[in-house]
């Protein structure tokens, strides 16, 4: 699916919503993504698409493993692990953490493909705010091994700046060399909902990344 598809994919779906919302931060917005509203087998389908699509484009077949942060991240990558084989025929290996390590059975912090040294990981996730959970995540996956992770895939690049000036999409670049590949900005949002009738929403949007 195109981009446009994609923005009405995610309306549909109930996961991008307008209105007034706190974020993690405790900044108020006037929209929200919630990737936890995929909730049927075909919109799971049409998402590891979207999300195989972007990394197909962005990456190539240049990575070993796919990385999924709990919790969002799991079905993500699951999904992206099941597209990428079904409509290119990358077959590559995914995993992802437990939020507590498990002391029993087998063990440890993380369930698929083990980490070895060299792996080249991608990171699949829902949306980059802040950068939080990527300051999270990257410790993780060097505790595990000596992997190298060059890129990450999200639904959307909220474009929000920090401290620095910078966007986190440009944070995470200047602090781990991660590129970050959106399958959408917010920037296309508003342009797509100026293109479908709803001014009112495209137009807080942009009246909040200018705040």
């Amino acid at each position: 699916m195109n981009k446009n598809d994609f923005i009405a994919f995610m309306i549909e779906s109930g996961v991008l919503s307008f209105g007034d919302f706190t974020l993690k931060s405790g900044r108020k917005s006037p929209y929200f993504i919630n990737t936890g509203k995929y909730r049927t087998g075909a919109q799971l389908s049409r998402l590891g698409e979207a999300y195989a699509a972007c990394l197909k484009d962005a990456v190539g077949e240049d990575f070993d493993v796919l990385f999924g942060p709990a919790y969002k991240g799991i079905p993500l990558a699951a999904a992206t692990a099941e597209a990428l084989y079904r409509l290119y025929g990358i077959d590559r290996a995914y995993c992802f953490n437990r939020k507590e390590a498990k002391d029993h059975g087998e063990g440890g912090s993380f369930v698929g493909a083990p980490l070895a040294d060299g792996n080249r990981v991608v990171i699949i996730e829902d949306v980059i705010t802040a950068g939080t959970a990527v300051r999270e995540t990257v410790p993780l996956l060097q505790a595990a091994a000596d992997v190298r992770i060059g890129h990450m895939i999200i639904s959307v690049d909220r474009m929000e700046k920090g401290p620095s000036g910078r966007t986190a999409v440009e944070d995470v670049y200047a602090e781990f060399g991660i590129r970050v590949h959106p399958i959408v900005t917010v920037r296309e949002i508003v342009d797509y909902l100026y293109a479908h009738n709803d001014p009112t929403s495209a137009s807080r949007i942009e009246a909040y990344l200018e705040a």
